[in-house]
């Protein structure tokens, strides 16, 4: 017998064969809660064989929401976040200031194809999904200055207004459409407004996510009982 272990950040619906999705098991790999990778980055900041409690560092409660927003349901995330900021600190303590500076140092290992830049599109996708108009500005900035493919931008804010707020506001797929026209015709960095105000206007707008739901419900239904 042979038994076949993967994981994969797409959806194995569209990119796993029939034939082998009908023989697997499907699991679903949530992002973990915020308590728990609050509990993880404790343990680690005193274990002293895994962690960094050799060091004897205390951490602030603000810096720990610093870690958390940025590690979006990523315990391997956040450990990093919190290993790069103790290198920083002073006086035997982590502030929001160094992990501030720890999150900046990670720019500086951007990879257009790596870790980092999935890190940030999330983090975009994350903020917009929650309506918060200030971090998406801020995640857009991020991944403009770490010199992130413009296509890519303008095909995840399609992709954001498609997913996450559909019919709740169909204006929302026309002004990202826009965007990359606006960039083709003006290039960069003014270019780069046009993609800051469609930022502003997914993270402001309504939400609704019933045509992907909708939409991935029908195409189940095709590939579990074809005609």
């Amino acid at each position: 017998d042979i038994i076949l272990f993967g994981s994969t950040t797409e959806n194995p619906s569209f990119e796993v064969i029939a034939p082998l999705l009908s023989r697997m098991k499907v699991l679903v790999l949530n992002p973990l809660a915020e308590e728990t990778l609050i509990r993880i980055i404790r343990e680690a900041l005193v274990d002293e064989k895994q962690g960094i409690g050799d060091l004897h560092l205390k951490l602030e409660e603000q810096a720990v929401k610093m870690i958390i927003d940025y590690a979006n349901g990523d315990a391997r995330r956040a450990l990093n976040t919190l290993e790069i900021s103790a290198s920083l600190s002073k006086n035997k303590k982590i502030t929001p200031e160094e992990v501030k500076e720890a999150l900046q140092k990670r720019i500086l290992l951007y990879d257009k194809n790596g870790e980092e830049h999935f890190n940030l599109i999330s983090a975009l996708h994350k903020s917009v999904r929650n309506s918060d108009v200030d971090a998406s500005l801020y995640w857009l900035a991020r991944m403009i200055a770490a010199g992130e493919d413009p296509l890519y931008i303008a095909r995840r804010l399609v992709r954001m207004a498609s997913e996450d707020i559909g019919l709740a506001d169909p204006q929302a797929l026309s002004i990202s459409l826009r965007a990359k026209e606006a960039y083709d015709f003006i290039g960069s960095p003014e270019g780069e407004l046009a993609f800051a105000e469609a930022v502003i206007y997914l993270a402001s707008a309504p939400k609704s996510n019933r045509g992907l739901c909708c939409f991935f419900q029908s195409y189940e239904g095709c590939r579990s009982k074809p005609f």
